[in-house]
């Protein structure tokens, strides 16, 4: 491994592997990439890797709209690898004491772009004949969206990085940052130190190791968020949309043929990253059940397949901190993802390595994601929300 570089980027997720490949791309320098154990063996491995473009803010909905194009044109913007993308289409569902935010919040995101619409209930039960309509009025539509492969998206972005010239080392982990007086000089590893005049701090749940040392606490929280797999019954197998259903608290996507990957918004905070139960709950699969078969009526026979638990970082506010880290130059963080930051990752890539690059973002205004946010009193918080936040876990 070098001794040296431009640019080291601590942790091996999308993000992660996103932010090389932009800096590759754009023109860096020397740009490395260090994982501790495996690419995509955090948040990224364990995501629903769900697609879409509904926020209820117009901040997270910029970045999602521009990370769309890298799922459509994967060929053409990153040349290597297949991110699996699927564009079965997303629904958005809220009570109907919500139709007037959810009307508000696809006009705004209309006015960003994106291509999204309110259907009726009838509406919807001709796009999924298979959905229960009964407890809505409205949804909203994105026929463009839908979902990915988590895994393949941050190899193709690690290979396309690889192939601009980036080095990529797994099995190398961070440290520590070292800075003299306010400006970052290098990155203290496993297997030795690395020179560097910038650092991007991708490393999820392992991030406050390294911030702490450096009197940084952003009050990010590890939460243990899990997943299921249950195939659809014979009778059953039309595949569907991918949903997120504020009525039920559950999001659901096809998974494969036959499959349905889901997860209900449950959380278990300050869980110890390097140990915890990677398995599924009893009853979570239970209860993940009888909330799909509210919405899809067919599945109150789905039998487990299969089923996971991984860990995502909650910030306070629930959205994500990327900004460079003061008072240090050259310090650029990426954290407290909470779970939803998989389909915005081709967009903050590309905002970091321009910020790094040419001294500012370009593709995305970021200032409402910086971390003196806070401090501030000034928390990203949506005009129109509907209450189910805690839904934005591996979505």
């Amino acid at each position: 491994m070098a001794t040296s570089a431009d640019v080291v980027v601590i942790g091996g997720g999308v993000n992660g592997a996103s932010t090389a490949f932009h800096l590759a791309s754009l023109g860096a320098g020397k740009v490395l990439l260090l994982e501790r154990s495996a690419l995509g063996a955090g948040a990224t491995g364990k995501s629903g890797a769900l697609v879409r473009m509904h926020y209820t803010n117009p901040h997270d909905a910029a970045l999602a709209q521009a990370s769309l194009p890298y799922f459509e044109h994967w060929d053409d913007l990153v040349g290597a690898g297949d991110p699996g993308f699927h564009p079965y289409g997303v629904v958005r569902l809220a009570p109907p004491r919500f139709d007037d935010r959810l009307r508000a919040n696809v006009a705004m995101l209309r006015g960003l772009g994106v291509e999204t619409s309110i259907i009726s209930a009838d509406e919807l039960k001709d796009i999924d004949p298979g959905v229960y309509t009964g407890d809505i009025t409205s949804a909203a539509w994105e026929p463009r969206s839908g979902y990915a492969d988590p895994s393949a998206t941050a190899f193709g972005f690690a290979a396309g990085a690889q192939q601009r010239g980036a080095e990529i080392h797994v099995g190398v982990e961070a440290i520590a940052i070292e800075t003299d007086g306010e400006r970052v000089i290098g990155v203290v590893t496993n297997v030795g130190r690395v020179a560097t005049n910038v650092v991007v701090l991708v490393a999820g749940a392992w991030s406050s190791r390294l911030l702490e040392p450096l009197g940084f606490d952003f009050g990010l929280q590890p939460n243990r968020a899990q997943i299921v797999i249950l195939r659809r019954p014979a009778g059953a197998e039309e595949t569907h949309p991918v949903y997120i259903d504020g009525l039920n608290n559950t999001w659901l996507r096809p998974e494969g043929d036959y499959g349905v990957l889901a997860g209900i918004g449950r959380d278990q905070l300050d869980i110890n990253p390097d140990l915890f139960n990677e398995g599924v709950d009893f009853d979570y699969i239970v209860d993940v059940r009888k909330r799909l078969a509210a919405r899809r009526p067919a599945l109150a026979n789905a039998y487990m397949r299969g089923g996971w638990a991984g860990v995502i970082t909650m910030s306070p506010d629930g959205h994500a901190i990327i900004d460079e880290l003061q008072p240090y130059r050259g310090l650029f963080a990426i954290l407290g993802d909470n779970g939803t930051n998989f389909k915005t990752a081709p967009a903050i890539g590309k905002c970091v390595a321009e910020w790094v690059t040419t001294g500012a973002p370009q593709t995305v205004d970021l200032r409402a994601f910086r971390a003196a946010r806070f401090a501030l009193g000034e928390p990203i918080v949506g005009e129109h929300e509907y209450g189910d936040r805690p839904l934005d876990v591996f979505r």
